[in-house]
């Protein structure tokens, strides 16, 4: 099958799982790897909370695990008390989760988050239009071509992506190279305890994106290996090589001709499954 036939054939399933519009009943669960799988009994994430505000809800990515939805709150909680501004939170997963029909391959499980870094300084919470939602535009705090940090880089973004990273439910989080760069340089977080939790990873330069472990309800859910190692010192160097340059590239190819992975026979009958019925 060609690189276009899968393509077409991958969006064909995607569609049916952005087609259901409401979660699936039963106990909530996630099942299989976050890029193969898929969610049971997912809880919604409210537009608006005490410390955050949801972006993009048109996109009706903002369903997760039980366990998700509550780092979230906790973390945007423990940022307005810390007054760290409000935080903006962008795709989780869709209500079954399951393969989208763009932007992730990820986000399957209703284990991952995506979280801007900060938000723009004209956003303030409580006070979101429908419209001004749909469009607000995450702040930049690395330049791409040149994997340097921006003005928009300050204590208090290290303060958010530290409150994130220290959660014990977190599995990792990734980070731009250059956002990973100045927290392992840093002397108030180099030799953190929730160091080895960030990741660097291509992108990522106006959000992080945060992935929790497999949770103790989720017998089905496929944990990915700890990480190998800090993170910092000799394999955070590649990632300012041209082998990292050349590897993106190829990645990009990889992906596009790689045949989509077969969900786990569960998410057959999640896909099925009546919608959850909604609280009283």
């Amino acid at each position: 099958m060609t690189g276009l036939a899968l393509l077409a054939a991958e969006g064909v399933v995607a569609r049916r799982w952005q087609a259901a519009r409401a979660p699936a009943a039963g106990a909530a669960q996630a099942i299989g790897g976050t890029s193969n799988g898929c969610l049971q009994g997912a809880e919604t994430l409210p537009i608006s909370g005490p410390g955050y505000e949801v972006a993009r809800v048109g996109r009706n990515r903002r369903y997760g695990h039980p366990a998700l939805i509550s780092f979230i709150q906790q973390v945007a909680a423990a940022a307005r008390r810390a007054k760290l501004g409000p935080v903006i939170v962008g795709d989780l997963s869709q209500p079954r989760g399951g393969p989208t029909p763009s932007g992730h391959r990820s986000h399957q499980t209703g284990l991952d988050a995506d979280i801007a870094y900060a938000a723009p300084s004209d956003v303030r919470a409580g006070h979101l239009s429908k419209r001004a939602r749909e469009h607000v535009k995450a702040v930049m705090v690395v330049n791409l071509p040149t994997l340097a940090l921006t003005s928009a880089w300050t204590p208090s973004v290290a303060a958010l992506l530290a409150l994130a990273a220290a959660d014990p439910a977190v599995d990792r989080i990734f980070v731009n190279p250059g956002v990973k760069k100045a927290l392992c340089e840093s002397p108030a977080t180099a030799h953190a305890p929730w160091q080895p939790r960030l990741r660097p990873w291509w992108g990522h330069h106006d959000h992080f994106h945060v992935r929790l472990a497999c949770p103790s309800d989720s017998p089905l859910c496929v944990p990915q290996d700890p990480p190998p190692d800090d993170g910092c010192g000799a394999a955070l160097a590649w990632w300012f090589s041209d082998a990292a340059s050349a590897a993106q590239s190829k990645k990009k190819q990889d992906e596009a001709e790689a045949p989509e992975p077969q969900l786990p026979p569960a998410c057959a009958d999640v896909l099925g499954a009546p919608p959850l019925a909604p609280e009283p």
